[in-house]
């Protein structure tokens, strides 16, 4: 095999949209533990935002508007189930958001068979369309690679020095890392620790909703059951991997991208390499480097820790 094969602007290209889902829902979910919520269910509410974001675009006649608006409201109320658990009863959240996983990936695939019922043809839609960005899309490499993509993958990018901005640049940001990292000393100061708690939860529910809908609407035009394939739990990594910085998750997003991108390109040029190994590329990247980036990183002190402010300290 050449190794312009590993280079190629086509591969790369791919690999920048491929990981705006990965990038959306663990800034999602990012934004939640830093306020000190745990969500495991990541995949089952990519699931609903996907299914959700397909049928409102389908059902609307085309309107991407309406199924991304969809797809965020889903995720959102989907947060707020695990966060009237987690937060306002102070239960198990890793016991909520697996319970949320599962939920999550039967009332999608509920959803579907409702609307669609049964088809011969399953419906389809439009996919994104391609926005140039004038003058940018006409440099050599760059411009194919980076300035030729869909709205949303441009405004997955921009999300990241935002979210980067808003927890390390602002008053509301410093309040919710005490959530996170020290909720008494916050409630001591005066700090709503509950409604920070879930207004992150709510936020990041929107993203994940978002990264959902991005799969049919942007990459597939269709829904199927199993489509999110594990991205969920790729973004609950990519938020270990980037320590809890939203720049960091940027790489973390891009390399398992470009591992998702190689393994349809080396399925298309060679049978050299057998198919199951191609599929688990990622998941096998996903085990490595999780093993080998975990030893040194610091979750927020409080993440995952109920809070109840009449408890003794």
């Amino acid at each position: 095999m050449s190794a312009e094969l590993f280079v190629d602007p086509q591969l790369l290209r791919l690999t920048v949209a491929i990981a705006a889902p990965f990038l959306l829902a663990a800034l999602g979910e990012l934004l939640m533990e830093r306020g000190g919520v745990l969500n495991v269910g990541i995949e089952g509410m990519m699931a609903v935002g996907a299914v959700v974001g397909f049928l409102g675009t389908w059902g609307s006649g085309g309107s991407y508007l309406v199924g991304i608006g969809a797809a965020m409201l889903a995720g959102g109320l989907l947060s707020l189930i695990l966060g009237c658990y987690a937060i306002t009863l102070r239960g198990q959240q890793i016991t909520a958001g697996l319970g949320l996983l599962v939920f999550g990936l039967g009332l999608a695939s509920l959803l579907y068979r409702a609307a669609v019922g049964v088809e011969l043809a399953a419906p389809r839609i439009q996919v994104l369309p391609s926005v140039a960005i004038p003058g940018l899309a006409r440099l050599p490499v760059l411009g194919e690679v980076l300035f030729s993509h869909d709205l949303l993958v441009y405004g997955a990018f921009l999300l990241v020095p935002l979210v980067h901005w808003l927890l390390f640049g602002t008053p509301l940001g410093l309040r919710l890392r005490a959530c996170g990292d020290n909720p008494r000393a916050a409630d001591t100061l005066g700090v709503n620790v509950v409604a920070l708690r879930y207004g992150a939860t709510a936020a990041g529910g929107l993203l994940i909703g978002l990264a959902g809908a991005y799969l049919p609407l942007a990459i597939t035009g269709g829904y199927s059951d199993g489509m999110v394939g594990g991205r969920g739990w790729i973004a609950l990594m990519l938020v270990i991997l980037g320590r809890w910085l939203p720049w960091a998750v940027v790489g973390g997003a891009l390399l398992f991208a470009y591992v998702e991108a190689l393994q349809f390109r080396l399925a298309l040029v060679t049978r050299a390499v057998p198919p199951q190994l191609l599929l688990a590329l990622p998941y096998l990247l996903a085990i490595v480097v999780l093993v080998r980036v975990y030893r040194g990183a610091q979750a927020p002190a409080a993440l995952a820790v109920p809070y109840d402010r009449e408890a003794r300290g």
